[in-house]
């Protein structure tokens, strides 16, 4: 893949969600690198359902985005645990995706908390199909951890560095954290 500056960078994250709501907002900002927003896409899913990589992968196909090069997502469960088929989606959209973190997950406790919910053995393989954990630094003191699909190791590490210029997290995922949270609640969060 040929990585420039500016990049176009598609960055997913869902809105806060109460326990009473069964819809949850999705929101994509679409970034040039680490440095302008072009464009914002949108769509709900189920709270701890299965369809957010469907409805994901629609949302990307559908949209005017011609030039998008990847996607990058905060973790692969939204929603609660609604869990993206990293594989799958990119198989469906054609496009890289990179799942980045702020901490390790702790496997052994998600596993447990899925035992909550139905079709347990299809979410465990999802899961597992998201493949080895990678870790790195954006900043010098700034330990992130991040998985991806349909592209190299060393092109994910420098989609991430390009566009982590203004904090450790990429700034596609911290803009659509920012965007989904003030549209939910009026007010955005400062955490992605």
């Amino acid at each position: 893949m040929r990585i420039k500056k500016e990049t176009r960078i598609l960055g997913i994250d869902d809105s806060n969600f109460t326990k009473n709501e069964d819809k949850v907002l999705i929101v994509g900002a679409l970034l040039r690198g680490g440095f302008w927003i072009d464009g914002v896409v949108s769509t709900y899913i189920e709270r701890d359902g299965l369809d957010a990589t469907e409805k994901i992968s629609e949302m990307i196909i559908s949209a005017r985005y011609k030039d998008l090069r990847a996607i990058m997502l905060k973790g692969i469960t939204l929603a609660g645990f609604n869990l993206v088929d990293i594989e799958k989606l990119n198989e469906k959209t054609g496009l890289p995706v990179i799942v980045v973190m702020r901490k390790m997950p702790d496997i052994e406790a998600i596993e447990k908390a899925l035992t909550n919910l139905d079709q347990i053995e299809k979410r465990l393989e999802i899961i597992k199909n998201a493949g080895q954990i990678y870790s790195g630094k954006v900043r010098e003191k700034s330990d992130i951890f991040f998985q991806f699909k349909g592209i190299e190791e060393s092109d994910a590490r420098e989609l991430i560095r390009i566009s982590s210029m203004h904090s450790h997290i990429p700034e596609p995922l911290r803009v659509s954290h920012i965007i989904a949270t003030g549209v939910v609640r009026g007010e955005s969060t400062k955490r992605p």
